[in-house]
């Protein structure tokens, strides 16, 4: 049985809420799971402390039976110091001006 450490989502409408759970990895995103051990609750500010809660005894036990993280809560995993944190790639410049536009404006500025 692969056992994933990933997110099951409930709360409202536009207003999403996640369970942290132990699941096997067939089972649907909101279906049977193994067990909770933890929660995101993604509408909080991103410094909030009850934004992500990790119950880390229990991640460490799962982890260390053969569980593995999905990318998102990987990360949690990794920024509270559970896990290796993943790669993450850098950030792309899509929203930048475009070539040209950047010489007009260096032409208006200059």
């Amino acid at each position: 049985m692969s056992l994933k450490i990933r997110l099951a989502r409930a709360g409202a409408k536009k207003r999403p809420y996640y369970h942290i759970v132990v699941a096997d990895s067939r089972s649907p995103r909101d279906g049977r799971f193994i067990e909770k051990v933890g929660s995101y609750n993604p509408m909080l500010a991103t410094d909030h402390a009850e934004r992500v809660r990790l119950d880390n005894e229990r991640i460490t036990h799962w982890l260390s039976n053969g569980a593995v993280a999905t990318d998102r809560v990987a990360r949690f995993l990794g920024k509270a110091g559970l896990a290796p944190a993943p790669f993450m790639p850098k950030q792309t410049k899509q929203n930048l001006p475009k070539k040209k536009a950047q010489e007009r404006a260096a032409a208006a500025a200059g």
